[in-house]
């Protein structure tokens, strides 16, 4: 696929989303590693910082701990961007009130 380059040019809106979730995935992966993937200090970060209204008690390390959990499919301690998109899924159809 084609990287979109929407900073010359105005972006599609759900576009714009996808920059801006792969942009602070970015932004907030390789402090403690690798930059492809969030380590647990990393994704509490992002998530008190980018989600404090999404996720409850987002400052809490026992939620935080259960939340990534859920989605480290592999169990390395470590969450790839897809990982990380099971969040955002089931946020936004936590969001959106859609049937499960």
């Amino acid at each position: 696929m084609e990287r979109n380059q929407c900073h010359r040019q105005q972006c599609p809106v759900m576009e714009a989303a996808i920059g801006v979730l792969v942009s602070q995935f970015k932004a907030f992966s390789g402090s403690d590693g690798s930059s492809d993937t969030l380590s647990r200090d990393e994704f509490q970060s992002l998530v008190k910082a980018q989600l404090p209204n999404f996720v409850k008690n987002a400052g809490d390390p026992a939620v935080i701990d259960r939340l990534m959990d859920s989605i480290d499919e592999n169990n390395d301690g470590e969450l790839t961007f897809l990982e990380f998109w099971q969040l955002i899924g089931r946020l936004a159809n936590q969001h959106g009130d859609f049937s499960q």
